[in-house]
């Protein structure tokens, strides 16, 4: 148990399944009080059913889609109303589209950007307001270790992460000062539906898989410990990391190679990933919550 977590009244978003679900377990299991969202309105509530009978605490799942500044709004307020307050929002919805760069449609390249950009950005925004005006709160964001050094197969994706990575380390230096926390937590490979049809080698296996209740693991430690700045999930992945950045990139490029880094995602299995990509390069509708007033999102609105 993380005894830092004790009473901590946390927000989730994409907490229906994988690293998000795994991370409101933990959270809970440490003594926290926990709200999920994800776009996925039917299993946003099966999930939170299943945890409120798991562990005997009530947990709420609220539709949300990130990339909507007025749902993710409504979502932290009602996250905050049924908890007495907020102290923590993770951002952790994310999607993972592979294939090669010229092959990806523009169409799947901004739903990657909404979700794990944009989604992010309106999720530190509305914390950092928050959290400013209580004079405490911590955010904590998914990036990943690709967002450090990228691989072939998922270039608009690494990017995206590179952008959270780097979104984070600003707000640490901008916000420091006004008592909110900023904090980046960048897995390696997870074993989630995310890397479906993806066959890591041995060496990557051992040095850059883990599963999500590790990230779970990692979240809460950064949650309970109130500690800010950047963790690599796992740690050695992250000494790794750190030892290449010392190179010159075609070195950088020439070591990832010899581990494999370059072929694994472009040589994945699509037939295996057809399912997960059904799920996420479409745009799902997000129903509101019932008893609120419906929030129209701003290519809803009529022109006034």
């Amino acid at each position: 148990m993380t005894r830092g977590a004790q009473g901590k009244r946390v927000a989730i978003t994409g907490g229906a399944r994988g690293i998000g679900r795994s991370t409101a377990e933990a959270l809970l299991r440490a003594g926290a009080q926990v709200v999920i969202g994800d776009i996925d309105t039917a299993l946003v509530e099966e999930t939170a059913a299943a945890l409120t009978a798991r562990f005997g605490s009530t947990v709420l799942g609220l539709p949300l889609d990130v990339t909507d500044r007025g749902s993710f709004e409504q979502f932290l307020d009602l996250a905050a109303i049924e908890l007495g307050g907020l102290d923590v929002v993770v951002n952790n919805a994310g999607i993972m589209p592979t294939g090669r760069f010229l092959d990806e449609s523009d169409a799947v390249s901004d739903r990657q950007i909404g979700i794990n950009v944009r989604g992010v950005i309106i999720g530190c925004k509305l914390a950092a307001a928050r959290f400013t005006e209580q004079g405490h709160g911590h955010i904590v964001n998914l990036g990943s270790i690709v967002g450090i050094e990228g691989a072939p197969g998922i270039a608009v994706y690494s990017a995206t992460k590179h952008a959270v990575i780097g979104l984070g380390s600003v707000l640490r230096q901008e916000l420091a000062g006004s008592g909110v926390t900023v904090s980046t937590i960048a897995p390696g490979f997870v074993r989630t539906e995310l890397i479906a049809g993806i066959k890591p080698n041995a060496l990557i296996q051992r040095v850059a898989m883990v599963g999500p209740e590790d990230v779970a693991q990692a979240i809460t430690a950064v949650i309970g410990s109130g500690r800010p700045g950047l963790r690599y999930v796992p740690r050695t992945a992250g000494g790794i990391l750190a030892v290449l950045r010392l190179m010159p990139e075609a070195a950088r490029h020439r070591i990832s190679g010899a581990f494999g880094l370059q072929s694994v995602v472009l040589e994945s299995d699509e037939n295996a990933r057809a399912a997960y990509r059904n799920r996420t390069e479409s745009t799902p509708a997000v129903s509101p919550v019932a008893g609120s007033p419906v929030i129209e999102s701003e290519t809803q609105r009529p022109e006034r």
